[in-house]
């Protein structure tokens, strides 16, 4: 194994992901980029095998990326590290440390802690570190934004193998001009933009290398019209092979220029995702958002209607002055506009973000754990939070898997969100899950919650469940219909032997 003087690792949420923002860091080591290895881990691999991956590379620095998703998992990795080799520094950076460093137990643990944009702020404190042998006085060091006009990207970093089995990120923009307050993006002066002309280079790089899926990162991708069109005409320009590539847009900005583009390209190539948050006007003045709701609804259904565009949207649960009601009046809404997935989230305290501001008034409890889940507030007492929390599990499991289209357009021919509510609360109450529950399964329960929690007559029910079986890869498309048993039903017969011994028995 090699010896390098520097590190920079993280814990992906699944392997599929790939670290964006180390890859930046390594583009832009200058000569020390030659001593620098990056290592990938994920969070279901145990911090003590990390760290002995770690190890074997004898590093002098580690730079760690700290998110929400693997905060608890580093914390354990960075305790591993200063007990085996304390000597090793140990340089943290990402956005779930940039606020409260003071607050966190790995930021005690670490050597020093780089804040925001780090590109500028890691080179120099390794410089330091290794080229001139001095420690930093500081142990928080506020990162310095970099002029995109000469930062050099990262796309070069993505390796053969990242190319073919991995998400490729992308990022025409950094910032964000609206100040909704859950986001950490509230806290930019601005949005700044890479150079057109380099970035589409980077573009068809990435392109001639084989690269058929790209997800941009840009929080608000269609703010700058003239630059988004000149990004999709280079998608458009090139379908002569299969694309697909995400954006996230402003729900209420789609001028006709950049309607026009959009029905050029065809089924399965274009994903929008699109923040609604909230249909409240009220709520989206307690949060600091604008948004034209009537303008937002038209053009999501002007998407369904007008174009190929697969439309993944987003609501919050939890936000300040939202009733179970209010949001239910949105979801309504929403589903009336017919986008094909809504991603229900539940509210999240991110470090730095201005929500906090509204705790006291609106009695906010929020999970001391990450990902720093809303619990309860003044409107919506912690049962009915649990409730709604499985509303969002269940609605992703059925009205976004793309498995029940006929059962999520029968839920939808009355109140959608009530409908859905009570089918929700019903599976809970029968199966005491929310994950882990086999497809197959999920179709017999659904049949019976059609039945019963919404009164639809069997032969309906059958018909609306055998529809959807028939879309499905699985098999004895009739298995309820000759059944006498249901299948929330579960055995109470035990053994004495625990099941693993009980293998054994078997044994000559």
């Amino acid at each position: 194994m090699p010896k390098q003087s520097i590190i920079l690792a993280t814990l992906n949420a699944k392997f599929i992901h790939t670290a964006f923002g180390l890859r930046y860091l390594y583009a832009n080591l200058g000569a020390l980029k030659a001593e620098t290895t990056l290592l990938e881990f994920t969070i279901k691999q145990r911090p003590l095998d990390v760290v002995e991956q770690l190890l074997l590379h004898n590093p002098k620095i580690i730079g760690l990326g700290v998110y929400i998703w693997n905060i608890t998992e580093l914390t354990e990795v960075v305790q591993l590290l200063k007990a085996l080799r304390p000597d090793i520094k140990v340089i943290l950076g990402g956005p779930e440390i940039s606020y409260e460093t003071d607050q966190q137990n790995i930021c005690h643990l670490a050597d020093y802690v780089i804040t925001g944009e780090g590109e500028v702020a890691f080179k120099q404190l390794v410089e330091d570190l290794l080229c001139q042998g001095k420690a930093r006085l500081e142990k928080v060091i506020p990162g310095t934004p970099p002029d995109l006009e000469t930062l050099l990207f990262p796309y070069d970093e993505y390796t053969d193998d990242d190319i073919k089995n991995r998400v490729i990120y992308i990022e025409a923009s950094r910032g964000c001009p609206y100040r909704c307050e859950f986001c950490l993006s509230s806290l930019d002066k601005k949005v700044r933009n890479f150079p057109q002309d380099a970035f589409l280079t980077q573009l068809k790089n990435l392109y001639d290398r084989g690269v058929r899926q790209f997800k941009f990162v840009d929080r608000t991708f269609n703010l700058k019209i003239n630059q988004c069109l000149a990004i999709l005409q280079f998608f458009l320009d090139r379908l002569d092979t299969p694309l697909f590539v995400h954006f996230e847009v402003i729900p209420d900005r789609l001028p006709d220029a950049l309607k026009t583009t959009i029905q050029q390209f065809p089924e399965g190539s274009l994903q929008f995702e699109i923040g609604v948050q909230s249909l409240n006007p009220e709520v989206q003045t307690h949060i600091s958002r604008r948004q034209d709701n009537p303008q937002t609804l038209s053009n999501i259904q002007w998407l369904r209607e007008q174009t190929q565009v697969h439309m993944h949207t987003d609501l919050i649960i939890g936000l300040p002055g939202e009733t179970k009601t209010s949001f239910g009046e949105g979801f309504d809404q929403l589903i009336a506009a017919k986008p094909h997935e809504i991603q229900v989230g539940i509210l999240k305290r991110l470090r730095g973000t201005p929500i906090i501001r509204h705790t006291q008034e609106y009695q906010m409890v929020f999970s001391p754990l990450p990902p720093y889940d809303i619990l309860s507030n003044q409107d919506i007492h912690f049962d009915t939070m649990q409730q709604l929390r499985r509303f969002a599990r269940y609605w992703d499991m059925i009205g976004n898997s793309g498995h029940f289209p006929n059962t999520r357009k029968h839920i939808a021919t009355g109140p959608a969100f009530e409908r859905f509510f009570t089918v929700s609360n019903w599976l809970f109450e029968r199966t005491g899950q929310t994950h882990a529950i086999a497809l197959k399964r999920l179709f017999e329960c659904l049949y019976y919650a059609l039945t019963d929690a919404l009164q639809t007559s069997e032969e309906e029910a059958k018909a609306i469940i055998l529809a959807d079986f028939n879309l499905s890869k699985l098999k004895n498309k009739r298995f309820f219909l000759n059944s006498q048993k249901s299948p929330l039903a579960h055995s109470t017969t035990r053994t004495s032997t625990p099941s693993r011994q009980a293998r054994f028995s078997t044994d000559s």
